[in-house]
């Protein structure tokens, strides 16, 4: 029999709701019921549900001539000049659209979403941690308000009569039990938040959220973004037409003065994990804003600077501004060539050798295939997970030191990962989109000693390279192809060869789809995340670890398309690169058989929710999961908690949160 107690939180459990939030966009229809085939191709007008599980489809763009199919990739002893700083495994991480929160990382404290928790576990196994923001455009009206304030046991609402700016931003109330769910996952696995500070009003500042972060989140909280793009505030209606740099520059003053006699910050620590001045490039440059003296000036109150960039939008056709809209047929390409993306960041270039001469990180704060929700058949395509992180390892080479791929609700191509409506849930799962897979493999690039550096080896276009050093010694080749090409002509091959001592053999993971236009079932070393409502977070498949046999030369092919990872230390270095057994949690009791994930009661309570145990159970002796047997991560919880995965209540520990 249950304990009475355990009833008794059950029967205040707020009932799941047949709608969901989303971001909302002109005439769309939502929670249209779907079942297409993932990689179908259908005209744009042909389809009318929601754009996150759009099949539409693109022509590949056709083979270039003159691309070798052969090139030498020669590495010396020790890193070489002009290789990168030193960086972090946990590089790629996500920028969750606050305003979306609820369907993403929970529907509140006590009821998480598995699925996501099983995703960040995948990248904490290579990574160590993952670093998600929770914020965008909602974040700059938001409103911390009393839990009874806000309708059926929700944690956040928005008013859609109120909506401002070109993406049509609605103003947003939440709860401090969005910050109490945070702190729950990352009791589970190890995240680490970054927040954002609203900043459309300043006289005075909201600062409650940094208030209840502080208290709820402790050092889980890494950095409060000052201000999101406040270089679009004039051409949003949120500042005149005067304001400039200085005028951000005196805001950050007025926050920094406020905060300090506000209560909010008992311990000082708030004040110094400021990020900014996370400009969008429209109007003011990066040197616009070091200009004012920003930067020595916050010194003590900046824990990183930061910047957003989109390539491209697609907002003419989201949000009919009445600009040219953009075809994305012929946009596509821009995002299958390495030479887009060193275009691309080059004017940062200053900034990031800037920022190490003032002792800061610069993040890519933001980002993604293109701003107002991506483009159907570009963003949510094989093509945009080489596009990711192809430019993740152009940034690292960069010297950026972190970007966060940017996630909104259904109504946008380019998520990385995407809840199914609640209204299909008990029937449908996650869709895992080609981004994440990029987080996961630049997760796998980078591993997790934290003393990678990345140096872009300058081969061609269609087929950029990278050597990846650790510990100062070459560790790891990244080799890419762009080109879609079944009959097998446009293959390539990269002749490894290490001054040090060719290794008799490497190991070799790939990257695989039939096509750039291929909507779903990307393989990475054979595991899928399948195709739209088809993943519960974990990878399905068994790993196959290529190994190829070198004879002086290691000659590595890389199909056309495709992306290969050569780890020039063999398989052991392939071990140490994934890192224990990815683990996953407490699900002892559900509501529903479909669409659910359970695990022994037994192996509760054996891990911290960071690194896994060595001896930890996996799955098909790969990553864990939320099955029977699997490694798990619930030391520290209170009996009780409620995870969800599809529309499943799933009983297990409770958290208790602090008053």
């Amino acid at each position: 029999m249950l304990p009475t107690l355990f009833l008794a939180v059950v029967a205040l459990l707020p009932r799941a709701q047949a709608s969901i939030t989303v971001y909302t966009a002109p005439n769309q229809i939502i929670f249209t019921t779907i079942g297409v085939t993932p990689t179908a191709s259908a005209s744009t007008g042909s389809y009318t549900g929601v754009q996150a599980y759009n099949p539409t489809t693109l022509n590949p763009p056709p083979v270039p001539t003159g691309v070798p199919t052969s090139f030498n990739v020669d590495l010396e002893e020790g890193v070489p000049a002009g290789a990168s700083i030193e960086q972090t495994g946990d590089f790629l991480g996500f920028s969750v659209e606050m305003s979306v929160s609820n369907q993403v990382l929970g529907k509140n404290s006590t009821q998480l979403q598995v699925p996501f928790l099983n995703l960040m576990a995948n990248i904490v196994q290579r990574a160590g941690s993952v670093r998600i923001r929770v914020g965008g455009n909602s974040q700059e009206s938001a409103t911390l308000v009393e839990a009874a304030d806000i309708p059926d046991g929700r944690i956040l609402q928005k008013n859609l009569t109120g909506v401002t700016g070109t993406t049509q931003t609605p103003p947003l109330e939440y709860s401090n039990d969005l910050i109490y769910m945070m702190s729950n996952i990352s009791n589970l696995v190890n995240v680490k938040w970054f927040l954002g500070i609203p900043w459309f009003v300043t006289d005075p500042f909201n600062l409650a959220i940094i208030g209840a972060a502080d208290a709820i989140l402790g050092d889980k909280i890494i950095g409060y973004q000052a201000a999101n793009e406040p270089d679009l505030y004039f051409a949003h209606g949120h500042r005149p037409s005067t304001y400039g740099p200085f005028d951000y520059f005196g805001e950050f003053s007025d926050l920094i003065t406020q905060l300090a006699s506000s209560g909010l910050d008992p311990d000082g620590r708030a004040a110094t994990l400021m990020l900014g001045p996370s400009i969008a490039d429209s109007g003011w440059t990066p040197e616009d804003v070091w200009n004012t003296g920003y930067v020595d000036t916050y010194n003590a109150n900046l824990a990183f600077l930061a910047v957003e960039k989109y390539p491209t939008d697609n907002c003419a056709a989201a949000f009919n501004t009445g600009a040219t809209i953009i075809d994305p047929q012929t946009v596509f390409p821009d995002f299958l060539n390495h030479s887009a993306h060193t275009a691309l960041l080059e004017p940062y270039l200053n900034s990031t050798s800037f920022a190490q001469t003032k002792g800061k990180k610069m993040l890519m704060f933001e980002t993604n295939t293109a701003s107002c929700g991506g483009f159907g058949g570009v963003s949510d395509v094989f093509g945009a997970a080489l596009w990711g992180l192809d430019y993740g390892l152009q940034m690292a080479y960069s010297n950026f030191s972190g970007g966060l791929f940017h996630a909104g609700g259904q109504n946008v191509f380019y998520n990385p990962f995407t809840s199914p409506p609640t209204n299909e849930s008990s029937f449908h799962q996650w869709s895992v989109g080609p981004l994440y897979y990029s987080v996961l493999v630049m997760a796998e690039a980078m591993g997790a000693t934290n003393t990678s550096r990345v140096l872009d080896l300058q081969q061609n276009e269609f087929t950029p390279a990278y050597a990846i050093y650790e510990n100062g010694q070459p560790a790891r080749v990244a080799l890419f192809n762009y080109i879609t090409d079944p009959t097998g002509t446009s293959d390539v091959t990269a002749n490894i060869t290490l001054g040090s001592g060719t290794p008799t053999s490497v190991a070799v993971k790939y990257l695989s789809a039939t096509s750039v236009s291929q909507k779903g079932y990307y393989t990475w070393a054979n595991q899928t995340f399948g195709g739209f409502f088809e993943s519960d977070g974990r990878p399905m498949g068994t790993e196959d670890v290529q190994t190829v046999q070198c004879d002086g030369t290691c000659q590595i092919k890389v199909p056309a398309p495709g992306f290969a990872l050569v780890f020039l230390g063999g398989t052991n270095a392939l071990t140490e690169s994934k890192g224990a057994p990815s683990e996953t949690y407490s699900t002892t009791k559900l509501t529903k058989s479909v669409n659910t994930a359970t695990i022994n009661p037994s192996v509760l309570a054996t891990s911290n929710g960071h690194g896994g145990s060595a001896d930890g159970l996996k799955v098909n002796n790969e990553l864990g999961s939320t099955s029977h047997g699997s490694a798990n991560a619930a030391a520290g919880l209170q009996p009780m908690m409620l995870l969800v995965t599809g529309s499943a209540l799933v009983v297990g520990a409770m958290l208790v949160r602090r008053s």
